[in-house]
């Protein structure tokens, strides 16, 4: 009997094999900085800072200012069906290894902090990372009640808003 990637029987793990196997696994799951085995929400974090800076300085002409918000929504709507497949294969709606959704949110944060001095993009970089990881209050009510693709790729852009917010009462004080 053959099983299609979506039934699952041996919940497969999140590596170099699985990622390959699928476009959606390659990109949900950051192009391999979600494969890491120690904290990989914060190296998909760490991809999407860095990628950031690549694009935008090695593109120029595509990944500028008035670009990156396009940029941004459609990668969150192509997110959506990504971390949708991927964790549907795993059998993990929301398996650590899918990044995308941090390497989207963070994106964000960066076209409104960039271009900043690297202690800002530092902080920016901490704030973000404890808002995703603890998930305090209303991130976590998110968290819990939106579901699928969707809910893996809101959750972060909150957790954005809410590193946003923090740096602009940081400038203000």
């Amino acid at each position: 009997m053959t099983h299609s990637p979506s039934s699952n029987p041996a919940n497969p793990k999140p590596g170099l094999y699985f990622m390959l196997r699928h476009p959606a696994h390659i990109l949900a799951q950051g192009f391999g900085s979600g494969l890491s085995s120690v904290v990989p929400g914060t190296m998909g974090t760490l991809f999407a800072w860095l990628s950031f800076h690549w694009l935008s300085g090695y593109w120029p002409q595509w990944f500028h200012p008035d670009s990156w918000p396009i940029i941004i929504a459609v990668g969150f709507t192509i997110g959506i069906w990504a971390c949708e497949v991927t964790g549907r294969h795993l059998g993990k709606p929301d398996d650590g290894s899918m990044v995308w959704d941090e390497i989207i949110a963070f994106w964000l944060v960066l076209i409104f902090v960039a271009p900043s001095d690297t202690q800002m993009q530092t902080a920016a970089f901490v704030i973000f990372r404890f808002f995703d990881m603890v998930k305090p209050p209303p991130i976590r009510y998110f968290d819990q009640k939106w579901k699928g693709g969707f809910g893996v790729m809101a959750d972060d852009i909150i957790a954005a808003f809410f590193t946003l917010l923090c740096l602009a009462i940081w400038k203000v004080i």
